[in-house]
């Protein structure tokens, strides 16, 4: 029979993962290279102690932890098949040529309005904003740098809009997710949260205008004529290269599941290649009397490994470098890692013991729905996954939101203003990790900036505790 941790004891493994990652921020340049690794797995091993000490067996911690990790799976290899697109969208010109065009369409004082606009209407159309950012998130990532703007404020209005989409569409999993776990259906859901969504959205373009409009661009002219120089020297531009984002989008939008979707869409940047870019083939493969030969190489080349290209415009050169899946590892790692420490602290039930005093002292409805925010933010900080943070707030909160005569779409709007929307803020979390790498800007030097996901769950506690558009139930006679 197993014992009931005390507070302090449920705890430990927190305090000993947020003290190891403090010394890897002063100790090592970069923390996502194996340093975050080892103090989750560190932390795990205090959880996995702990649940030994109360009487767990073994076999059952195990089981525990492999059903967590068979959770991440699926997020771990669309991870991979991302940085595989990434390479054959890379080699075949069509981000080149995003960017090529993207620089004529757009003003640099409206940049960031329009990344996140166009970020929410992809992102709302495909639900995904995983698939949004590795796309068009990355075409928009090399016209901000190209523009000059800072990287981490391109790539916090690029997640605002994706996430405003993972949050609003209804082919979104954690759109369908959040009204399951609370007990309402998805178009009560959806209409419910535009009251929340739609002021943090305002808000959000309005200080990404304020941005734009404060930032100089008088120097950028240059820079642009240069960039856009070498790219056309470099790539045969062609808007025609426009075809495969497209025909991936509408993959998506018909609903094909995003492990197909992806891979299609790197095998057809990768044909794309084959068919408009000899010269980049060539130059990767290294291979010049043989075509045939030289296009396995480097479709092969970019899936899996480095790609560089090199033009007559340095700054262009950081933008034509990809990884391949071989770039991901180090995400994958760190994802596998968060999943064992959430494994370990969720078969102990050291998770439930931390946030049962939450429930317990949730009093008021304001109360209630910061202790659900709380609670959403500390499993995405712990668990390292969305899903985790929408399905166990969920089922703590669901009995208390019934007797506080609370519907449920109250339940279900907060689950995603808070675990939606704060998961890509956790640099473990596998948002936060693949998002980061995705968009080549650590998870700390972007969350600042990433208004939308900060404002959300802020909106959502200022509507409860002022009592904005609360739904309650009515009592029947």
């Amino acid at each position: 029979m197993t014992k009931r941790p005390n507070l302090f004891v449920a705890l430990l493994p927190i305090f000993v993962l947020i003290s190891l990652i403090t010394a890897n921020v002063f100790l090592f340049d970069d923390t996502l290279s194996g340093a975050n690794q080892i103090a989750l797995l560190l932390a795990a091993s205090v959880a996995g102690l702990i649940a030994k000490r109360i009487g767990l067996k073994w076999n059952l911690i195990r089981e525990k932890v492999v059903k967590t990790i068979s959770s991440a799976v699926p997020s771990i290899l669309i991870l991979l098949l991302i940085g595989s697109l990434a390479g054959t969208w890379m080699i075949s010109g069509v981000v080149p040529v995003m960017i090529y065009y993207g620089l004529d369409l757009v003003n640099p004082n409206f940049f960031l309005f329009t990344a996140v606009i166009v970020s929410a209407i992809v992102s709302v159309a495909t639900g995904s904003s995983w698939s949004t950012i590795a796309t068009i998130g990355v075409a928009l990532m090399g016209i901000g740098k190209a523009l000059g703007i800072n990287e981490p404020v391109v790539a916090g209005a690029i997640i605002s809009g994706a996430y405003f989409g993972d949050k609003i569409s209804p082919l979104s999993d954690t759109t369908n997710l959040a009204p399951a776990m609370a007990g309402t259906d998805i178009f009560t859901h959806i209409q419910y949260m535009l009251y929340t969504t739609t002021p943090s959205l305002i808000i959000t373009l309005i200080i990404f205008l304020a941005i734009g409009f404060n930032s100089d661009f008088s120097l950028i002219t240059g820079n642009v004529g240069n960039a856009k120089a070498a790219i056309e020297n470099t790539f045969n531009v062609s808007p025609i290269l426009f075809l495969v984002p497209v025909i991936l989008l509408t993959i998506i939008i018909l609903k094909v599941p995003p492990l197909p979707s992806l891979f299609a869409g790197s095998l057809l940047g990768g044909i794309f290649a084959i068919i408009f870019q000899p010269e980049i083939i060539s130059e990767v493969a290294g291979v010049a009397d043989n075509y045939l030969k030289a296009s396995y190489i480097s479709v092969m080349q970019a899936m899996f490994g480095d790609v560089s290209l090199t033009t007559s415009d340095k700054n262009v050169n950081d933008l034509l470098s990809t990884s391949g899946m071989r770039g991901m590892l180090n995400t994958v790692w760190l994802i596998l890692s968060a999943m064992v420490f959430g494994g370990m602290m969720e078969s102990a039930g050291l998770l439930k013991r931390i946030t049962e005093p939450i429930v317990r002292y949730a009093k008021s409805t304001g109360s209630l729905v910061a202790s659900t925010v709380g609670a959403c933010i500390f499993f995405n900080i712990t668990a390292s996954d969305q899903y985790i943070a929408i399905v166990v707030p969920g089922r703590m909160f669901r009995k208390t939101y019934e007797e506080k005569g609370l519907k449920p779409e109250v339940l279900s709007r907060t689950l995603e203003d808070s675990g939606t929307m704060t998961s890509v803020l956790v640099p473990w979390n596998t948002c936060g990790a693949t998002q980061s790498k995705v968009l080549g800007v650590a998870t700390t030097d972007y969350l600042p900036y990433a208004f939308f996901n900060i404002i959300s769950p802020v909106m959502t506690i200022i509507f409860a505790y002022f009592n904005i558009r609360i739904r309650r139930i009515i009592a029947k006679n």
